[in-house]
């Protein structure tokens, strides 16, 4: 995940993917994560321009932190998404 340090826009689009994805089809946890990918974009983008740290930033501890949560609200939304697509499926 460390590609997101060097590419924050890459953030963006995972965030603007799950976003629109959960706005399309009502869903809010893929919403959340969306929007959760775009306050990371936002934010790494702020550490890569050094607006948010003073001089070093290399030692990341905040990354502990901020990917696994990353990675399970993903994780949450792509189950909700897929579940959402088969009831819509059984439904019809």
């Amino acid at each position: 995940m460390a590609i997101f340090i060097a590419y924050p826009w890459l953030a963006a689009v995972i965030g603007a993917v799950l976003l629109v994805l959960g706005s399309q089809r009502g869903r809010r946890i893929p919403v959340m994560a969306g929007a959760s990918w775009l306050l990371y974009a936002l934010y790494e983008t702020g550490m890569r321009l050094r607006l948010l740290c003073s001089g070093e930033c290399n030692i990341r501890v905040d990354l502990l932190l901020l990917y696994p949560l990353l990675l399970v609200g993903t994780l949450m939304a792509v189950v909700d998404l897929i579940r959402a697509r088969r009831a819509s499926r059984g439904g019809s």
